[in-house]
């Protein structure tokens, strides 16, 4: 019982290690960017090119440079943010589980910046130049910043979860959890989750809605490719090891 109570203490002092350096990094990362806010800015409004932004109150800029500095800071920790999770899982995996687990992370970071990559160069561009095509002489286009800020933010985390797509359907066909004809099976019910889900994670308009819906679609059939592969590879190593 004291072994086991030993075993807890050290596992919950080396979470909380591992959580401070996480946090510290993150913080670290939230100041470099505010010194850079107003280059980080210019970034950030360049897909609305010729689009004037206002703030509506004396504090709303500043939040806004707040949360720009936190989430982009969130985004340099991540790094060590994955590092420290690694090293307090990885005492308990063997050579291949650890090998598995980098792949996995590494893949992770990188389909999740394909996503950002995606809708900042493509669609945010896109919608910003479809509402913009909707104002009329009598009405002139002024973008509150914060509402602007919410609006790509919500966009590209969202972009940037949805391209993890291909990476989920590969562990499910590499753990054996499913097949390609199982993915083929539940096509429509798919359809139906991707249309509910576009609607809970972007903004609330339908164009934004069906910019999600498209590509996330065209990512679940690209996956039942790369599931097939997987799975025809897996049972051709079947045969031979029988």
């Amino acid at each position: 019982m004291s072994d086991l109570r030993l075993t807890l203490v050290e596992h919950l002092s080396e979470l909380r290690k591992r959580l401070v350096i996480s946090i510290i990094a993150i913080i670290v990362g939230s100041v470099l960017c505010y010194n850079f806010i107003e280059e980080i800015i210019q970034f950030i409004i360049k897909p609305a090119e010729g689009v004037e932004f206002i703030y509506l109150s004396p504090p709303e800029l500043f939040v806004a440079y707040i949360k720009i500095s936190l989430v982009l800071g969130l985004i340099i920790a991540l790094p060590v943010v994955l590092f420290q999770i690694w090293m307090f899982i990885q005492p308990g995996l063997n050579k291949k589980e650890k090998r598995y687990a980098v792949l996995i992370m590494s893949m992770a970071v990188i389909f999740f910046l394909f996503g950002v990559i995606f809708a900042y160069f493509v669609i945010i561009p896109m919608a910003i130049r479809f509402f913009l095509n909707m104002t009329v002489s009598e009405v002139e286009p002024l973008f509150s910043f914060t509402n602007y800020v919410g609006f790509i933010s919500s966009l590209i985390v969202s972009f940037g979860l949805v391209f993890e797509l291909p990476l989920v359907v590969v562990l499910l066909t590499q753990l054996g959890f499913a097949t390609p004809d199982k993915f083929k099976k539940y096509r429509k019910v798919v359809i139906l989750g991707v249309v509910i889900l576009a609607a809970i994670l972007t903004p609330p308009d339908i164009v934004s809605q069906i910019m999600m819906t498209i590509p996330m679609l065209l990512l679940y059939e690209i996956s039942i490719i790369i599931s097939s592969v997987i799975y025809k590879r897996k049972e051709e190593s079947r045969e031979k090891n029988e």
